[in-house]
């Protein structure tokens, strides 16, 4: 792997205060940039690197920096929008941008193949450090050469070191706000809302999931005239099924679903659905080690539900697959969501989805899902039978929901993302 090194001199030529900070840390290997190269030096070539596999004819693009940090943690929400957003964005930005992946060095073998530049992350890199570095060293930077950086959730602990760099900012959801606080949290709520609020103070453009979480971010955040977007997510190809039924998957007809257990998932109201659909079960899969996970399973306790209701816990992605594709239905009956990709995962194995009326959930499935208006136990009951009528006594019903669910692609996520770039580099 080729490497250069450069240390500070102890004698001979006197270098000024940005000139020490890049020669201090100036380290790169291959296609991978460090956070200073970034601000300091000119794009890699050849003469520098002889396996370096950035093309000269990208020189000339504005280079944009992707935030992938989340990659870290690949199976969580933001670790697939990460891996999904970097791998269509490194194709739709051809021609038109330059990417960098700020990631992980573990990022590479997710990008196999692939041709881009990285930027690793590190701790010392984060906001909290470089908020108090920036004033002494912000009148010695010279100009960027990096031309836009997207903080790609709203809780991100990384910005650019140079303030001069444009922004642009994806809120993914404010659930926080609507999670019925107990007194002591309203503090935390009120600091939450305070770290989102200096990111939108930095940034040029705001991008959301969808319309609802848009209006929730003019309702509760100061814009000062910043234009907000709306991008809806992708939805990926499912992985192939466990060729198996799973061991904790019940052996006849069963409703699912999926979720952490978290208070706004509002899971417990589907204890009371299953007491009014005599023998059904239901099986709630995702993290359960949580206060309202234990609370749950204290509810099947009182209720009687013990051999009706299955908590698997997290479960991989072929037995999360193979309880798509054969539950009788999906249940979804959360209070908050900001997009809400298993109600578009079951909708593209052609079942019938029920949820709540509530926030992004209808805008997101549309025609095509069922919905509970309230949650008192008979009306979701008649909302069941009816929508399971309606479902089977139309043959077409199904396609029609998989044919919505393949209108959410990643392509047109990524080439939505790399247009909001160029009109905000077009503007400055």
């Amino acid at each position: 792997m080729c490497r250069a090194k450069t240390r500070l001199l102890s004698g001979g030529k006197r270098h000024n205060n940005s000139e020490r900070l890049w020669l201090s840390s100036k380290m790169f290997s291959c296609n991978e940039v460090s956070f200073e190269h970034a601000f300091f030096m000119p794009p890699l070539t050849k003469s520098q690197s002889h396996h370096c596999t950035q093309a000269h004819d990208t020189d000339h693009l504005p280079r944009v920096v992707i935030d992938l940090e989340r990659l870290r943690h690949i199976n969580c929400g933001l670790g697939r929008f990460s891996l999904e957003l970097g791998l269509e964005i490194l194709k739709s930005a051809q021609g038109r941008v330059q990417p960098l992946l700020f990631a992980p060095k573990t990022a590479a073998r997710y990008f196999a193949g692939q041709t881009f530049e990285r930027i690793d992350v590190a701790p010392w890199k984060k906001e909290a450090v470089l908020r108090m570095v920036r004033p002494l060293v912000q009148p010695l930077l010279p100009k960027s050469k990096v031309s836009l950086w997207h903080v790609t959730h709203q809780t991100s602990r990384y910005l650019p070191l140079d303030a001069r760099v444009p922004i642009v900012l994806t809120i993914h959801d404010l659930n926080f706000l609507h999670t019925a606080p107990h007194d002591d949290q309203l503090k935390n709520m009120n600091r939450k809302l305070a770290d989102i609020q200096q990111r939108v103070n930095r940034a040029a453009a705001i991008v959301t999931d969808s319309e609802y979480v848009a209006q929730d971010v003019k309702d509760h955040v100061v814009l000062g005239g910043r234009p907000v977007h709306v991008v809806p997510l992708g939805l990926s190809k499912p992985c192939a099924a466990s060729n198996i039924r799973p061991e904790f998957a019940p052996s006849g007809s069963f409703l699912l679903s999926v979720g952490n257990a978290l208070a706004h998932k509002n899971f417990h109201v589907l204890f009371d659905l299953l007491e009014n659909l005599p023998g059904q079960r239901l099986v709630v899969a995702g993290k359960k080690a949580t206060p309202y996970g234990e609370f749950l399973e204290r509810e099947v306790i009182r209720k009687g539900l013990a051999d009706r209701v299955i908590f698997p816990g997290e479960v991989s992605d072929a037995d999360r697959q193979w309880l798509y594709e054969h539950c009788e239905a999906f249940l979804f009956p959360s209070l908050t969501e900001g997009f809400g990709f298993p109600v578009l995962e079951a909708m593209q194995c052609g079942k019938p989805v029920f949820m709540s009326r509530r926030t992004s959930l209808p805008e997101i499935a549309g025609t095509c899902g069922f919905y509970f208006d309230t949650f008192n136990p008979a009306n979701m009951a008649a909302a069941y039978w009816a929508g399971m009528s309606a479902f089977h006594a139309d043959p077409g019903f199904a396609a029609k929901t998989m044919a919505h669910a393949a209108t959410f692609s990643w392509v047109q996520t990524a080439q939505s993302y790399v247009r909001i770039y160029e009109q905000i580099l077009a503007a400055s």
